[in-house]
């Protein structure tokens, strides 16, 4: 094997391919590009990793393959990952999952593999519209691994797609409020309106989804008391 710090791109592959077999020089690429690993150059301008680099990559990988988890939430994951800290914390049902937060689009033998979705529970919320692919291709949005994934879990708990369309018409009339409330900014043709438009469907949607959920754990709660 070679040293730590003489790992070409190539190597680094080699030893990620088991555990991660779907690790490829354009997704390390990727992630470099995101500010989350930052590898040596040679003279000759070849990336170099050593063994801190490749425990970095193998945390990054091991979030988004587990958990769905976004760049930007992985960054502040690997903040804790590098004091030594545990990383772990929340599911990706509970992350938040910002308008900046970056991914990779899934084809779909990677969105089935995630999500354990079989072929005909995909095709079903694809035909309700839970899950939409990029363009009418095989390949879909890195958002669409989060749906499979608790679309799956309700469905091994007796749901079937028909009754996920109550989620999708609740998300959409949801969304729709907020593109209602940011219209006027939307309308100006000034940059600080447009990023004054998108702090507001931050902030706006992170309530929107906390006052969801505690509505949702009233309900039910009072329904365990009847």
């Amino acid at each position: 094997m070679p040293e730590w710090s003489q790992l070409s791109i190539g190597e680094v592959i080699n030893l990620l391919r088991d555990d991660f077999p779907d690790v490829s020089v354009s997704k390390i690429r990727f992630l470099e590009s995101q500010g989350l690993i930052d590898p040596d150059r040679s003279g000759g301008g070849y990336r170099q990793f050593d063994g801190t680099d490749v425990a970095r990559l193998r945390f990054i990988l091991q979030q988004q393959r587990d958990h769905f988890l976004p760049l930007k939430v992985i960054k502040s994951k690997l903040t804790l990952w590098e004091r030594g800290e545990d990383p772990s914390g929340e599911s990706s049902a509970a992350a938040p999952h910002g308008l900046d937060d970056e991914g990779e689009p899934l084809d779909r033998s990677e969105l089935l593999k995630r999500s354990k979705l079989t072929e005909s529970e995909l095709e079903e919320l694809i035909e309700i519209g839970l899950i939409h692919p990029i363009s009418d291709s095989v390949v879909f949005p890195p958002e669409a691994g989060i749906v499979a994934m608790e679309a799956k879990r309700l469905m091994d708990q007796g749901f079937e797609a028909r009754h996920l369309r109550t989620v999708k018409h609740s998300s959409e009339r949801e969304a729709d409020l907020l593109k209602q409330l940011v219209a006027p900014l939307l309308k100006a043709s000034n940059p600080e309106a447009k990023t004054r438009a998108r702090d507001v469907l931050e902030s706006s949607s992170d309530s929107m989804r906390a006052m969801h959920r505690a509505l949702i754990a009233t309900e039910l709660k009072q329904h365990l008391k009847t």
